[in-house]
């Protein structure tokens, strides 16, 4: 989750209270989980942790650790399906795999899971589990992962990872193992580039649709982080789309300029039928997930706030520490895939 705590508490300050303590847990749990199978001596060890301490969580028997039960609270307030969580871990497997994406369609399949998912809970902790809204949801998620991806291919390579589709690579040229042995920027890959931030663009177009049936104070915050991953895309083809030779940073003015249009922004019902527009064949599953899980229950967590500090607390020492330390990589082939914050999809 490379820069993602100082993005998420920015924009987290645009949600209502009763959003943004839930959003902490759900941002705290998967940045904990990230860490662990990141940095952790045994990530296959790290993974079958996380799912037994799932097992436990679902079961009503949360482990004693403050981040299972800070979301165990935000699990049993609003009814997050067990599906959602477990996706999440899944592309967190694809990493460790190795895998690579033959097409769009392919890489929108692990965008959903390390991605989407967190669009799909970001909108139940709004109270929100209209199918078409939840669709749209998992839209802004795949979008911001997409963006992502496009902004780090040089960083990836240099981990030995490869995330842009291999056939459109092989359709400008490019052979992928060759590339990746020597990354470098050309005319050709930033076609590819190009055409990743298209897909992107009309995903966020696919999820403003989604932002209306929000609750009205939440539909800034929302807004804002749509508009700030969206400019991470028009900033990087202003830089000439050379995602290689450096990494693409929106300036901090401008962000907080796309913040007050969000703030300021009414955001109203799209002129046409937006609800016609199906789900992603990569998300349908996290959408149905929801449509077939429980309704929440409105009996929120003893001592929620103050776990949910504690949590949080935990995390920003070990960013500060990575931050201090610097230290090269352990593993250069495993990526390290950043998640989008909760504050980013719905």
């Amino acid at each position: 989750m490379r820069g993602g705590s100082r993005t998420f508490f920015a924009a987290s300050l645009l949600l209502p209270a009763r959003v943004r303590a839930p959003a902490c847990a759900l941002y705290a749990y998967c940045r904990l989980a990230d860490d662990a199978v990141d940095d952790g001596a045994n990530p296959l060890q790290a993974l079958a942790q996380l799912n037994e301490r799932l097992d436990a969580l679902y079961a009503g028997r949360p482990r004693a650790i403050e981040a299972d039960l800070a979301l165990a609270g935000v699990v049993h307030r609003f009814a997050i399906p067990r599906t959602l969580l477990d996706a999440l871990l899944e592309g967190f497997v694809w990493d460790l795999e190795g895998r690579r994406y033959e097409t769009l369609d392919d890489l929108q399949a692990y965008a959903a899971r390390v991605a989407g998912t967190v669009g799909a809970m970001m909108a139940l902790v709004m109270d929100t589990r209209d199918a078409h809204a939840v669709a749209r949801a998992c839209d802004l998620g795949v979008a911001m992962q997409l963006t992502n991806i496009a902004r780090d291919v040089g960083e990836d390579a240099r981990r030995g990872r490869i995330y842009l589709p291999l056939a459109w690579l092989r359709e400008a040229g490019i052979d992928p193992d060759a590339w990746l042995a020597q990354p470098r920027h050309d005319a050709a890959l930033a076609t590819v580039v190009q055409r990743l931030l298209q897909a992107a663009e009309a995903l966020y177009a696919r999820a403003e649709h989604g932002i209306a049936a929000l609750p009205r104070d939440c539909r800034a915050a929302i807004l804002a982080a749509r508009l700030a991953y969206a400019e991470i895309g028009h900033q990087l083809a202003r830089e000439g789309l050379d995602a290689v030779s450096r990494r693409t940073v929106v300036p901090g003015r401008r962000k907080l300029a796309l913040v007050a249009q969000a703030s300021s922004a009414a955001v109203r019902a799209p002129a046409h039928d937006a609800a016609s527009l199906p789900p992603l064949p990569a998300t349908r599953y996290l959408v149905d997930a929801v449509a077939a899980g429980p309704h929440p229950a409105f009996i929120p967590a003893r001592n929620f706030p103050q776990r949910v500090g504690w949590v949080l607390q935990l995390f920003e020492r070990q960013l500060a520490q990575r931050q201090a330390l610097q230290r090269p990589l352990a593993r250069p082939a495993l990526a390290q895939r950043q998640l989008v914050p909760p504050h980013g999809p719905y």
